[in-house]
């Protein structure tokens, strides 16, 4: 069993610059950050959601802001349940930055959901979300037991239209958690350490892990602010 994990860069790196967060940082006024999603952004069980340990991480990063990451997550949401929130949940924050953790139960149900339509349905946040100039970061499914085997084709593919859908979208990156988890496992974290016994949610040290490889790779986007840690 394994105390650590790869934190390169490779394949986290996003695409493109948290200006608008970079911005808001350098203002030195509260920043507002939220994350919305399903149950890897609400939590599950007794397991720290990512939210709450990013919200630790950038506030320790930038210790003279204030930073608030606001958990806008629900468990069992896909993108268009999502989408019908961001009104009420992410535009009346008024945030710098929206981390929209999504594609996770267009897989897990399956029976539910269509993969190109979910993608359809992320194209159009995105396109409501870069109207309003927000720095935005897809994160995509988590490498687990129950969306792999017969329903891997499926989830590789949706992995690939979440890329798709970000790829043309100014202000929007995505936090590659499929590859980052996969990785883990080639290079030899045993599965069972980074999935609970579902089969599907993160444990404390995976949540842990990829709270601190999204931290890094957001500190790479934001750049140089002064009165940052080192």
């Amino acid at each position: 069993m394994t105390s650590s994990c790869d934190l390169s860069p490779d394949p986290v790196r996003l695409a493109r610059p948290l200006t608008r967060l970079a911005e808001n940082l350098k203002g030195q006024s509260k920043t507002r950050i939220v994350a919305i999603g399903s149950s890897s952004t609400a939590g599950e069980g007794d397991v720290i959601p990512y939210p709450h340990r990013l919200e630790l991480a950038l506030r320790k990063r930038f210790p003279d802001r204030m930073i608030d990451v606001v958990n806008r997550g629900i468990g069992g949401q896909e993108a268009p349940e999502e989408l019908a929130r961001f009104e009420s949940d992410v535009f009346a924050e008024a945030p710098a930055l929206v981390v929209w953790q999504v594609g996770t139960n267009a897989i897990y149900h399956r029976d539910l959901y269509d993969p190109h339509r979910v993608a359809a349905t992320i194209t159009t946040g995105l396109g409501w979300l870069t109207a309003r100039q927000l720095d935005v970061i897809l994160m995509d499914l988590q490498y687990a037991p129950q969306l792999l085997g017969g329903k891997e084709s499926d989830t590789r593919l949706m992995v690939s239209l979440i890329a798709e859908a970000a790829a043309d979208m100014p202000g929007v990156s995505v936090f590659r958690r499929f590859a980052l988890m996969e990785k883990w496992v080639k290079q030899g974290i045993d599965i069972g350490q980074l999935i609970s016994g579902d089969g599907l949610h993160q444990t404390e040290f995976a949540t842990g892990c990829v709270t601190a490889a999204l931290d890094a790779a957001m500190g790479v986007a934001i750049g140089n602010i002064p009165g940052a840690a080192a």
